[in-house]
């Protein structure tokens, strides 16, 4: 999801300044609302567990694309079955590029010997380049973000109109747990946060397991709404664009509230935006990292999904009251 988002920003200032250019996003259906209101920009669906299903669905998924009429091909997921597509417009004779991941870069900030400490090339640049390589500039340096939605009657019956209240989005979970912070640690920020009548806070995320969790945060507290499962993905964007601030891990959330031009603070556990997924338009300040004089060896994954022994609780060395007091600042 997070990948889907950081390529929001670069596909719009690409149409603001191509006004000529048509694009049309190939992606699963679940993400079409993150491009709902872009100017020239289309959706095309793919339906992975039917029609374009295995290598021969990929073939009728070319067969699909091609008759668009697609003058060039930005693979900007840079996997095997996109990888697939892009070579058979390739020797259609169409232009093709694809994003560079870094792969070597992001291994040498990782890896416990000999590491290389610091920043590689953010994503969102790497899909820049991938738009200069098909002749198309494209500058992110001063983004236009959507409006803040009008939520709608079904979002307001959970958030209550936005009054002078300060609204405070809360994405505790991650992929992987060596990029949560502690429930713990978490509760306490929310208990300090909802103390003040003047907040509200919204708590993200999905599934049974979540939603329970989200639950005891929100436990006894007026002013802290669990929204797991009662919104859609479009109603989540609406409610998202209307916050003052997001706080989120190093997840899909972040870089939602990022696409949507909110403020994000992320915190880091086994990975650092140094790897390149650092909230676009977000500056380094908001990003909270661990202690890296306590735990040198960070960051010891590019994703979270390295596990290094006696890494388990690197998280703890960021504190609630380091947390609240950056929420409050911004």
């Amino acid at each position: 999801m997070g990948d889907v988002a950081m390529t929001v920003p670069v596909i719009r200032a690409l149409v603001e300044q191509h006004p000529n250019v048509k694009i049309t996003v190939v992606s699963r259906p679940f993400f079409q609302p993150f491009f709902e209101g872009i100017p020239n920009v289309d959706f095309f669906a793919v339906d992975v567990k039917g029609r374009h299903k295995g290598f021969f669905g990929l073939l009728k998924l070319y067969s699909d694309l091609k008759a668009l009429h697609i003058d060039a091909v930005a693979d900007l997921h840079n996997v095997l079955r996109s990888q697939i597509i892009r070579t058979l417009f390739a020797l259609s004779g169409k232009k093709v590029a694809f994003t560079d991941k870094g792969r070597a870069d992001k291994k040498g900030l990782t890896r416990a010997v000999n590491k290389i400490f610091e920043p590689v090339k953010s994503m969102v640049d790497r899909h820049v380049d991938t738009f200069n390589q098909l002749g198309f500039k494209v500058d992110i340096s001063n983004p236009t973000f959507p409006k803040k939605a009008i939520l709608s009657n079904e979002i307001v019956k959970i958030s209550e109109e936005k009054g002078s209240d300060k609204w405070i989005g809360i994405a505790p979970f991650a992929q992987y747990e060596s990029k949560v912070y502690p429930n713990d640690l978490m509760q306490q920020v929310i208990d300090e946060l909802a103390s003040d009548t003047h907040n509200k806070l919204f708590l993200f995320g999905g599934g049974n397991k979540e939603i329970e969790i989200l639950n005891s945060f929100a436990k006894g507290k007026e002013n802290v709404i669990n929204v797991a499962g009662k919104l859609k993905l479009p109603q989540e964007l609406d409610l998202i664009s209307n916050l003052d601030v997001m706080l989120s891990m190093d997840s899909g959330n972040a870089h939602i509230a990022a696409m949507l031009g909110i403020k994000v603070i992320t915190l880091w556990g086994a990975t650092h935006p140094y790897a390149g997924f650092k909230p676009f338009y977000q500056p380094m300040h908001n990003c909270l990292v661990s202690d890296r004089e306590k735990f040198p060896l960070l960051p010891t994954s590019v994703y979270g999904n390295k596990k290094v022994e006696g890494y388990e609780e690197v998280m703890r060395t960021i504190t609630p009251e380091s947390v609240i007091k950056k929420i409050t600042s911004v």
